[in-house]
């Protein structure tokens, strides 16, 4: 036996269970969450912040080409000292944050799912004044696009209860 053949055999073998318990992709046709993509319009951002989160959201479902869901969303951050030295210098800050969200239908108004996300991320502080906000900025990006990624994956898993 080729090793090509080989591989082939051993990748109908390791798809085998998938099809046996009945897995369709989620953007698959037909899959739960086939007409998502292009379809969630995500609250103008206010912030730069929100801008970052609906960034993403549009990278994760696409840019809304005709939308039948909005997305209302809002973000809330804090930031807290972690790393402290001996003399009292803060060396890290850590950014929490929370995202409360609800998917509605446009053309019905109904909420169709809703629920709230967190996490956080930090930053260095022990650079210059400079790199320290640069760290911030990054740090927040980051914080956006977990929060995001986070939202999109329970749209995902979801919609098989509600994108009809």
């Amino acid at each position: 036996m080729s090793s090509s053949d080989r591989r082939t055999l051993l990748k109908l073998l390791a798809a085998a269970p998938l099809a046996a318990c009945g897995f369709t992709p989620a953007f698959a046709p037909g899959g739960p969450a086939a007409g998502l993509m292009g379809a969630v319009r995500a609250d103008d951002p206010h912030d730069k912040n929100a801008y970052d989160f609906v960034g993403e959201i549009e990278a994760r479902l696409g840019t809304p080409q005709a939308p039948r869901y909005s997305l209302a969303y809002t973000l809330r951050t804090s930031t807290g000292s972690v790393g402290i030295t001996a003399s009292g210098a803060v060396t890290r800050y850590r950014i929490t944050g929370s995202a409360d969200y609800a998917l509605h239908d446009i053309a019905t108004g109904k909420t169709l799912t809703q629920g709230s996300v967190d996490s956080f991320t930090s930053y260095s502080a022990a650079g210059t004044p400079v790199t320290t906000l640069t760290d911030e900025e990054a740090a927040n990006t980051r914080l956006m696009v977990i929060l995001a990624d986070q939202i999109a994956d329970r749209l995902i898993a979801t919609s098989g209860a509600w994108n009809g």
